[in-house]
């Protein structure tokens, strides 16, 4: 896979940092190595690989050959230089035919032979996240509160669903709640127009200083990142003073796929399940994170390194403390400066309206069922990450396979067996996808824990505003320099 990527040259034309002529400049230096590049992939690999990392080689192989002969042409197509241009589309036509060799010689020589053995084992599972979070526990305990903390959301999803629609199952109101989505042509739009609404939900109801006006744009996923992305925030680094642009990427349906096959892709954008994810990625997770970041006082080193666990675990905590203090519901009148800081999955608030800002001060049935929707998307959200926690332990350290996985997601967060098996086979080559979860529930401890030391001088927006001004570390570390009470550092859950 790291192969694979190796014409990943997107950052030199999706940030204008430098003239056009440099960054094409910079391209076909990267993109003259490439085929070199992928004899060293064929020298150097195992003669018998994992088929999961195989497969999705493939994909990534053939969506950077497809990148570099339409996206990249197009991108560059305001290049005046002309000899530039004749040693880019040199360069250019090398790579991507490279890429799709490389591709076609998994297929022939590689995946036929491919082994379903990849898991790392319980002693590196535990060395994994010990080395890099610092959580020194036992991965059949992480487990464990995996499991407790699935059934809650589980509950939390079904009493959601019984304030829609009582005569149904959970799955059947949820699938209702999917059909209510954007066409094909609307995707982006749609996704964009709420987030103005979002952020300033979280602006007037305190839940976290944001440090800038400057905004997110939405934009399409690049093509050769669409195999493994559903929907992605890039910013750029921590250094940057000239190229400052954010992008909140959104992975469209393919002209070419069957509308059965664009249906499905588009139930996962329903305008529930979008605000959550926009939640997760722009206000108040992954975008605000980065300005915050950029804003603090954090040293150089704590600005470039970050945990996975940190990372992941913010932007999905957002999505559940965003619902809990009332998004997705009508506001009172007066926002409470100093909200709850222990939220109750199954909770629900007084509704507000989606998608319009218009509000009641007395909650009608529709608005109920508004707020139910929320929820259950916001349920719907942990539950998948929930099950990809129990998975990576499960396939990592007690010998699950892809099939077992896909079917833990289909029972677990009621996956289709397509997605289902896409999420089991993401955590054969990424274990730590279980650190949204492990993230969010260390989050969630900290709180607790800092507002018990804080009392009456706590606020939801002190606390996130602190625990965002350190950089991006193990969570662990965090609760040294949040914590004065030295005996509860290690209690990391």
């Amino acid at each position: 896979m790291v192969y694979a990527r190796a014409a990943d040259v997107n950052v030199y034309v999706k940030r204008n940092f430098a003239p056009l002529e440099d960054r094409v400049r910079s391209i076909i230096a990267i993109e003259s190595q490439v085929p070199n590049i992928v004899i060293a992939a064929k020298t150097n690999l195992s003669d018998v690989l994992p088929k999961p990392y195989v497969e999705l080689a493939i994909q990534i192989a053939k969506g950077s050959a497809d990148f570099l002969k339409k996206n990249l042409v197009a991108a560059i197509a305001e290049l005046k230089d002309e000899r530039i241009r004749a040693e880019f589309q040199e360069s250019n036509r090398k790579a991507a035919a490279a890429l799709t060799d490389y591709a076609a010689w998994l297929e022939r020589d590689k995946l036929p032979k491919a082994s379903p053995d990849f898991a790392l084992g319980t002693e590196k599972f535990q060395r994994l996240l010990a080395d890099t979070e610092l959580v020194d526990l036992a991965p059949e305990k992480i487990l464990e509160i995996g499991m407790v903390q699935l059934k809650a959301e589980q509950n939390s999803f079904a009493e959601a669903a019984k304030k829609i629609e009582p005569d149904k199952s959970p799955v059947e109101v949820f699938k209702q709640i999917q059909s209510e989505h954007p066409n094909p042509e609307n995707l982006l739009t749609d996704i964009g127009k709420n987030l103005e609404q979002i952020r300033k939900y979280v602006t007037s109801h305190h839940l976290v200083t944001i440090p800038s006006e400057v905004r997110a744009r939405v934009k399409e996923t690049p093509q050769y990142r669409r195999a493994t992305s559903f929907a992605s925030m890039d910013t750029p680094g921590p250094f940057e003073k000239r190229a400052t642009e954010a992008y909140y990427y959104v992975t469209p349906t393919e002209s070419e796929w069957p509308e059965k096959q664009k249906e499905e892709w588009l139930t996962a954008f329903n305008y529930y399940t979008a605000d959550i994810v926009s939640i997760h990625e722009a206000y108040p997770g992954h975008y605000v994170q980065f300005l915050r970041l950029n804003a603090s006082p954090a040293t150089k080193v704590e600005k470039i390194f970050g945990s996975y666990a940190f990372v992941e675990g913010w932007a999905h905590y957002c999505e559940q403390m965003t619902i809990d203090q009332g998004y997705g519901s009508t506001p009172t009148p007066s926002p409470t400066p100093k909200p709850s800081a222990s939220p109750s999955p199954s909770a629900t608030a007084t509704p507000k309206p989606k998608p319009s800002p218009n509000t009641s001060p007395t909650p009608s049935v529709d608005n109920i069922k508004r707020a139910a929707k929320y929820r259950m998307a916001q349920a719907d959200e942990a539950m998948l990450r929930l099950c990809r926690l129990c998975v990576s332990i499960k396939m990592h350290t007690q010998n699950m396979t892809v099939d077992e996985g896909t079917k833990f997601f289909q029972d677990n967060c009621y996956y289709e067996e397509k997605p289902a098996r896409s999420e089991a086979m993401r955590g054969t080559f990424d274990p730590g996808y279980l650190n949204y979860t492990l993230g969010k529930l260390q989050i969630l401890k900290l709180r607790d824990d800092y507002k018990a030391q804080e009392g009456e001088n706590f606020s939801l927006q002190k606390f996130h505003n602190e625990l965002l001004n350190h950089g991006m570390p193990p969570i662990r570390l965090l609760r040294e320099l949040m914590l004065k009470d030295k005996s509860k550092w290690n209690d990391v859950l």
